[in-house]
């Protein structure tokens, strides 16, 4: 199995931990990642988009001219679309960006993503964030302790309460939970830091 080492909050070493190869040693999947990636991201698309169409355009009751006799093309409404002022001719209309995508391939994308940052050395595995208070000065001391200064995502319990209200002010800390590890922070992180216990609720979910 692969082994990561452990560290305390103070950014010694206490001993390793073992990973689950099915998760973090998986073979580098792009194409999986690219697609659970996609998907995501057109679901986070508001999809309010909308224009006005000659039915929804005010104005335009009255026949602008006679059919007849004019030497003109003949026209039933000044808000059609050719003229100013007229509806929108197949315009956006409210929709959801969202589709589906099998389980298992957004299950192997994260772990594709996951298994990468282990062999890049970019996975940090800590035994505990225990903070007494939410205090966002302790964590930042915290990734000094631990050597992180770059794009990072935490990934901790629902019970540190306090970890999350520490570092969700952090610029570039992004905080999740084990059910809320997605495959787009997982990629935009730099370096991904998991306490012990997240990292077993983590392999749950991903088993």
């Amino acid at each position: 199995m692969t082994s990561v080492a452990l560290f305390k909050q103070d950014g010694s070493q206490n001993g390793t931990v073992e990973l689950n190869d099915s998760i973090f040693a998986v073979e580098a999947n792009e194409s999986a990642e690219f697609d659970a990636i996609l998907r995501q991201r057109a679901s986070m698309r508001q999809g309010t988009h909308a224009v006005k169409n000659r039915s929804a355009v005010r104005g335009g009751g009255k026949k602008p001219w006679r059919q007849k006799g004019t030497g003109r093309a003949r026209q039933g409404s000044i808000r059609a679309p050719q003229f100013r002022g007229g509806g929108i001719v197949f315009g956006p209309t409210p929709r959801s960006y969202n589709y589906a995508l099998p389980r298992k391939v957004r299950q192997l994308a994260i772990k594709s993503a996951l298994s990468q940052k282990v062999a890049n050395d970019k996975f940090v595995v800590v035994d505990g964030l225990n903070f007494d208070a939410p205090k966002t000065k302790e964590f930042a001391g915290v990734m000094n302790n631990l050597k992180v200064n770059e794009k990072v995502l935490i990934v901790v319990t629902d019970e540190d309460k306090n970890a999350q209200l520490s570092a969700r002010n952090l610029p570039k800390a992004t905080v999740v939970t084990p059910a809320g590890v997605n495959i787009l922070n997982v990629v935009d992180a730099q370096k991904i830091i998991i306490t012990q216990s997240a990292l077993s609720q983590v392999e749950e979910v991903l088993a």
